[in-house]
């Protein structure tokens, strides 16, 4: 398993920065927003051969209530899951009391700890680090994250001090682990339902919409199965998306779901079902991303409630029949687990391999039990199909005419090979593809009731008429 480095420190010192700068990614949102990063943030860096798993975590401020209470808790927490940590402060702003008070609870950790100067471009690393060796963590590394400056150097420091382990399964994109991104409307109890997954406080949950601004990815294993959660920030109306971060964060969803495998879109039940649900489902169908829908805070609903919540949800979400629908309480757990079992199941099914024998033989009984309409009095006939793709599937299938096949036969066609495959849980994509014509270019077509002309040139003739001879 990788070493897992962590990265802590005041708000605005430059940690996501560093972060994308480490994993080469932009898994981290950045702006001089101080107090951005609220949640862990985890990405995958390499040194020559050498991989490590970097934390970004919420800037420290000395509070201990409210939001910056529980971002304080969440640093800590992950802390102690880190093999290394890098402790970064501001070398342009200088040495402050917030930076002392971080130093005496890290020297308290028992960690491998580098006190790093960030933001010295333009300056005399030497004279800038100066001051914090007062802090008594060793010897100041002066980088400049924005530049990428004394970053590598930095790195193969700490890579050279740790033990650095070969299993990779805590990598997001760790083979066998199925990518799960969790989305919905902000405060529909998204985090709550991370948490309760992972059996753990690992993402914020807070009483305010809007809490969760980056998408979260976190390792987790349950039965022997990997998964690798993805816990996105809220979608909002776009009237309502006016701070620019926020606009980031959206974005930063609609990509979770597109790397996704499988998506559970959490609602809530106390809640009618919104223009931004239906659009976001929309966007997910797009995607072609298998789905599992969760209808949360289902508890406490009176029974004549409960049964009206059914009734709209068959209603609005009608062409969601493919897909699973659980009730839970995310916070007191109440069918929770059920929902692993149907994301498996959707997962298997959106990347199963179909055999071209199955998949004809199917179509065949379908159009033997029920005809392809008439076109101008000519039947549409479809001769055979053969998988095309994966996450979704996607069937092949050529006949004569397919331009022709109407919307509501290619929705019964997908029907078939739903029941007959159990391709529960994922959507399913057609394809249509006509035969070849029999009559190459620059050849003129038979009129209609016609036979075409054969080619007789020749027949009966001497080698030398035929030459011209």
């Amino acid at each position: 398993m990788p070493p897992v480095i962590a990265l802590v420190g005041r708000p605005n010192v430059g940690k996501s920065t560093l972060f994308n700068a480490l994993p080469q990614t932009r898994a981290a949102l950045v702006a001089n927003v101080p107090g951005l990063t609220r949640d862990r943030q985890y990405g995958m860096g390499r040194i020559g051969s050498r991989d490590y798993l970097v934390m970004d975590t919420g800037g420290l401020t000395g509070e201990d209530k409210g939001l910056e209470g529980l971002v304080a808790r969440q640093v800590w927490g992950a802390l102690q899951e880190s093999d290394a940590v890098l402790f970064l402060v501001d070398g342009r702003a200088g040495l402050s009391g917030g930076d002392e008070e971080i130093a005496i609870r890290l020297r308290q950790l028992g960690k491998p700890l580098y006190l790093v100067v960030n933001k010295t471009e333009h300056l005399d690393s030497a004279v800038a680090a100066a001051e914090f060796h007062s802090l008594g963590l060793g010897y100041p590394h002066s980088i400049s994250a924005t530049h990428n400056w004394g970053v590598a150097d930095l790195m193969e420091t700490v890579l050279d001090e740790i033990s650095v382990r070969e299993d990779e399964a805590v990598s997001a994109n760790a083979e066998g682990s199925i990518r799960l991104a969790i989305v919905g409307r902000p405060n529909v109890g998204k985090s709550t339902l991370v948490n309760r997954l992972l059996g753990e406080e690992r993402v914020l949950t807070f009483d305010q919409p809007g809490t969760t601004r980056d998408s979260v990815t976190v390792p987790f294993a349950k039965d022997g199965q990997r998964y690798t959660l993805i816990d996105t920030a809220g979608v909002r109306r776009r009237s309502r998306v006016q701070e620019a971060v926020e606009k980031f964060s959206v974005i930063k969803t609609f990509q979770a779901i597109e790397q996704a495998h499988v998506v559970i879109m959490v609602v809530d039940a106390r809640q009618d079902i919104s223009e931004q649900d239906a659009t976001l489902l929309g966007f997910i169908l797009d995607s072609g991303r298998a789905l599992v829908l969760a209808v949360n805070k289902w508890d406490r609903l009176e029974p004549d409630i409960r049964q009206t919540v059914r009734r709209e949800l068959a209603r609005k979400l009608y062409f969601l029949d493919f897909a699973k629908t659980h009730f839970i309480s995310a916070l007191h757990g109440s069918g929770v687990m059920d929902l692993l079992s149907s994301v498996n199941q959707a997962y298997a099914a959106a990347t199963r391999s179909l055999s071209t024998p199955q998949l004809t033989r199917i179509l065949e009984e379908a159009v033997a039990n029920h005809q392809p309409p008439l076109v101008r009095g000519q039947r549409i006939k479809l001769r055979y199909a053969h998988q095309g793709g994966q996450n979704p599937p996607l069937i092949v299938i050529h006949g004569n005419r397919t331009e022709h096949v109407p919307a509501s036969y290619r929705r019964y066609l997908a029907n078939v090979y739903r029941e007959a495959l159990d391709l529960w849980g994922t959507p399913i994509r057609m394809e249509f593809k006509g035969g070849e014509n029999p009559y190459v270019a620059g050849r003129s077509l038979p009129r209609q009731g016609q036979r075409p002309v054969k080619n007789t040139l020749g027949k009966g003739m001497s080698r030398r008429k035929r030459q011209g001879r």
